[in-house]
This record gives C-alpha cells, structure tokens and sequence, in this order.
C-alpha cells in the first residue's frame, strides 16, 4: 500500500483542496502567547488575554476579508475563545467558508553537537491533542521546522531529523482527520545569494518528500508551506521575477504533482514584498501542478497592528488595512496584483527578525 488509509481519507483531501482554492490563502494567526507579546508591545499594549482575543477577533471579524482567506491558523488559546458576544471562533471562522486550523508543535530544541541547528519538539502525546483539536472545528494542522543557512549548514543531520519530524508529524494528523501543513522553513538569515538559496532549497524538500513518502502519508490530504527562494537577508535583493523564476523551478524539481497547494510562509519580508513575490511565481510559464497560494503572519497584520494600536476607535481602521492586504494576497494568487500605491502604515517595512522564533 503507498500510503495509510486514514478514515478520513476522503475528507483530509477534499479539505487540502478546498484550502487551496485560488483567489484564497491561510492567515497564520498563530503565534504563541511569548510572540504575540513581542507584537503587543511594538503598539505598546499589554500582552493578557483580553488584548489578544481582542485582536483575533479584529481580524476575524473584518468586512469583507473572509472571503479572500481559505483557512486561519489559530493558538492553542485561541481555538477555544469566543468573540465579544460569545460566539466561538471556530464557529465564526466555519460560518463564512474559513476553515480553522491549529498550531500543534512544541517549539525547537538545539540539536547537540551542531553549529545552533535544531529541531522541533511536540510528538508526544500529538495524536490525544490533535483528536481533541478536531473535536473542537480544526480542520488542518501546522508544525514548523527551522533550517538554516551557513558555511556547513544545514547538514544532513539537522535536514535528516527535521524531514522524518515532520513526516511522523503528518502521519499522526491524518490518523486524527487534521490535513497537516508541512513547514521546512529555511531562515533567510545570512549573507547567500539566491542560487546558494535555491539549492539549499531543493535538497531539504527532496529529503521532506522522502520522509512523507517512507511514513505512508497520503500527500493529496497534506499542504507544503516553504519558504520562497530569495537572497540572504544580508545580501542584495533582487526583483520578483527573479525569485518567482528560482522558486518555481525548486518546486517543479522536488514536490510531487499529488500535493494540492503550496502556500508560502512570508519569512520577514514586508507586506507589499511578499505580495509581489506571490504574484510574480504565479505569473511565471510552464508546469505548476499546485495551486500557489499564501499562509502569511507577519505580512497580513503588520499595518492592520499599526492601524489598531490597541484603541477600540481604530478598529475600523484596522480592518480596513487587513482587507488591503488579503485582497492583494487573493489577486497575487492569480497572478493579476498590480501593485498598491496606496501603502498603509508599515506595509513596506521589512519584517525581518533574525533567528525568528514563532
């Protein structure tokens, strides 16, 4: 048998399709209690409950952005909260075509004997959480893996041990009906250039596709969220056609035609420099037998945080800066973004933190 026969078959893949819808991307809504805090406090709000269930509710309830989004990742706290009238999340999300997913990992732990690699932790006890996620409207999973750029890295340890983490990660999922995003993300920390970017690129999604391959995973219920092939953070820059070019043929050369969709993970590049980069990968020619889609963070919230600044008065205003940002994020999934003239606050600054952790 080629892959494990969940009972959720059918569902685990009619779920990967539909978040991949084109025209429609995932929200990464997230972030863990310490690094929602870091967001909080660059608006100088304070980092308790009530300010960050205030805050998914503003982007859960924004007019008009639901409709651009397939999916929303959610924090372990935040699937279990409810808006200011007491209707869940999950429900609400679930309500306007939005599917809820869930954040499942543990964090990452240095892998001894490596020059700071790591890998990440969060098996334990994964399948007991991920049927109580689904009891309560998850839908899709997320577990992020971390790899970096070095004179000797990654090596084939740290790729080895974070490929088969996130294999048995997905297996586990689609024992439990959650469609697992599996996230090999290569932090754009250093002074490579593309084509260092690119190979480093190739060589951990072919190990990826071996390890969901050895574990029987059925990659028609699974999602890929990579990082885009882009220079070092340090490096110059280099335009969205180029990246679009380098990102593409890494994919065409390592992820198999079963997966549905691949959705980028933004990885500290500005709003409006994520929603280039998306739409010039969608506009690039020849085989893409995946929809090409976004699961951003940073580059979804950072001028709707800006606009908000925590006052109950701004929150119009800050939703209004979301639905800027999904819209263009839907059309760059097409290929049809043009560009914003009209840039909100904070939607062309960089987003780069170095050795981010999530």
């Amino acid at each position: 048998m080629s892959h494990f026969k969940s009972k959720y078959h059918d569902e685990l893949i009619a779920n990967a399709a539909y978040i991949g819808t084109p025209g429609k991307g995932i929200l990464a809504a997230d972030e863990s209690t310490g690094t929602i805090g870091k967001r909080l406090a660059s608006i100088n709000v304070e980092n308790v409950e009530s300010n960050r269930r205030a805050l998914r509710e503003l982007l859960f309830t924004a007019p008009g952005a639901l409709q651009y989004l397939s999916g929303v990742i959610l924090f372990e706290e935040t699937l279990y909260q409810s808006t200011a009238s007491g209707k869940p999340f999950a429900d609400l999300l679930k309500e306007n075509g939005v599917l809820p997913g869930i954040k499942v990992d543990k964090g990452t732990v240095e892998l001894a004997g490596t020059n700071g690699e790591t890998t990440t932790q969060g098996l334990d006890g994964l399948g007991q959480r991920c049927a109580k996620y689904y009891e309560a409207g998850a839908r899709f999973a997320k577990w992020r893996a971390v790899l970096k750029i070095g004179p000797n890295e990654p090596s084939e340890l740290a790729i080895h041990e974070n490929a088969y983490g996130l294999a048995r990660y997905a297996v586990i999922c689609q024992e439990n009906g959650l469609v697992p995003i599996v996230e090999p993300e290569i932090l754009v920390d250093g002074p490579h250039d593309i084509h260092k970017c690119a190979a480093v690129t190739e060589r951990v999604l072919a190990a990826c596709y071996k390890a969901l391959n050895d574990h029987k995973v059925l990659l028609e219920g699974t999602l890929l969220k990579p990082n885009m092939v882009t220079p070092g953070s340090d490096s110059p820059k280099v335009s969205p056609q180029v990246v679009a070019e380098h990102t593409v043929r890494a994919l065409q050369r390592t992820v198999p035609a079963a997966v549905p969709a691949v959705v980028f993970l933004s990885g500290g590049q500005s709003e409006e420099e994520a929603s280039l980069n998306l739409n010039a990968i969608n506009q690039v020619k020849g085989k893409k037998p995946w929809s090409l889609s976004f699961s951003f963070g940073r580059a979804l919230q950072q001028s709707t945080l800006k606009a908000w600044a925590g006052k109950e008065e701004n929150v119009k205003k800050a939703q209004e800066a979301l639905l800027v940002r999904a819209k263009a994020n839907s059309e760059a999934t097409l290929g049809t973004y043009k560009g914003n003239s009209q840039l909100g606050e904070g939607a062309s600054e960089s987003l780069h933190v170095k050795d981010y952790k999530y």
